[in-house]
């Protein structure tokens, strides 16, 4: 009798989790009045980077286009169709963005030979961070300059927040914006952007898919 009920005891340790470990509580939360900023966590989400094998770049790009509908974007841009898009990482390199993990799942045998694909749905944790203080907030820690001269709209940066390495781009002139963190540093990203946001008011929710 107690075989049964030790493997589903072991089957329930794998669940899958969030990516941010329970550690955010929905609701309003922080200073009083209006919520000047709205943390909204962004799950299940089809992530993968892609690396351009030597030479190939162009080619990539074109069945990017033709067969997936996306466009890659110049050195720090973002490029968004709704919520499918391509974010520059680096030189040759791109963070793609899906609503789901099975919105991707082709991209491997389709740029076979033009890309290394790597799936990350699972290893970063993604928040969009929106609102009238939204900048104000994310200009506490973020290691780049987020006024709008230098940083708007379809913007995007490698870079650091608290210290912390982050991926960031700005989806609207809200401004709203997306942040993709690694998911063995989602928790302590998180303490920092709630604690940053105090201040403002605050409200989290969670989008699935």
């Amino acid at each position: 009798m107690s075989e049964p009920a030790t493997i589903q005891a072991s089957a329930s340790l794998w669940q899958p989790r969030s990516a941010w470990g329970g550690a955010p509580r929905a609701g309003r939360h922080g200073a009083p009045g209006q919520a000047g900023i709205r943390l909204t966590l962004l799950e299940g989400r089809g992530l993968a980077t892609l690396v351009a094998t030597e030479g190939n770049e162009a080619g990539l790009q074109t069945v990017l286009a033709e067969r997936f509908g996306l466009s890659a974007p110049e050195a720090g841009g973002a490029a968004f169709e709704g919520e499918r898009g391509l974010v520059w990482s680096a030189p040759g390199q791109w963070l793609a963005v899906a609503p789901s993990p099975h919105a991707l799942r082709d991209l491997p045998e389709a740029l076979r030979g033009l890309a290394a694909v790597t799936d990350q749905s699972d290893g970063r944790a993604l928040v969009r961070v929106s609102g009238p203080q939204a900048r104000a907030l994310l200009a506490k820690g973020v290691a780049v300059d987020l006024h709008p001269r230098a940083f708007g709209p379809g913007r995007a940066a490698v870079t650091s927040i608290a210290h912390i390495g982050v991926q960031l781009w700005q989806r609207d002139a809200g401004p709203s914006y997306d942040i993709a963190v690694a998911r063995s540093f989602a928790g302590s990203f998180w303490a920092w952007l709630e604690h940053a946001a105090a201040e403002f008011g605050y409200e989290v929710a969670t989008v699935q898919g």
